[in-house]
């Protein structure tokens, strides 16, 4: 499939921004200035600070049990909650790495038994000329 954009803005001198992906998968981070080349050739600076945080552990518990008004006990068990469905995703993923890795080994063991066929074929059909041309050979020098 073809890339898909999940999310696109811009930003001034700074900027932050979260999503979430509902695709298991590869994702590509692309960042563009709009600062003309020039400019950083002429000593300008252009500083990137990633900070990538994947999973449960992005979620600012503290902040939810204000804002849901949740008891300790709440909280821990929504953690829980939130860490087993994160358990779950990359199970998921997992498998559908799995997935893809056995069609990639099926489709180049099909390949592998085409190219030994192939090549045995080639071996068989040299063989047999090199036989007529030597006995035609052979033949024109009446040795045989």
């Amino acid at each position: 499939p073809g890339a898909q954009v999940v999310l696109s803005r811009q930003y001034g001198s700074e900027g932050r921004f979260t999503f979430t992906s509902h695709t298991p998968g590869e994702h590509q981070i692309c960042l563009h200035s709009n600062s003309t080349r020039m400019a950083l050739f002429a000593g300008g600076k252009l500083r990137v600070h990633l900070d990538i945080q994947v999973g449960e552990h992005t979620n600012n518990y503290p902040e939810i049990a204000a804002n849901d008004k949740l008891t300790e006990l709440q909280l821990r068990a929504r953690q829980l909650l939130d860490q087993v469905e994160q358990i779950q995703k990359e199970q998921n993923y997992q498998r559908y790495r799995e997935e893809r890795f056995r069609m990639t080994s099926e489709s180049t063991n099909q390949r592998v038994l085409w190219w030994s066929i192939a090549q045995t074929i080639i071996l068989i059909l040299t063989g047999i000329w090199q036989m007529r041309h030597l006995k035609s050979f052979f033949e024109a020098k009446k040795l045989v």
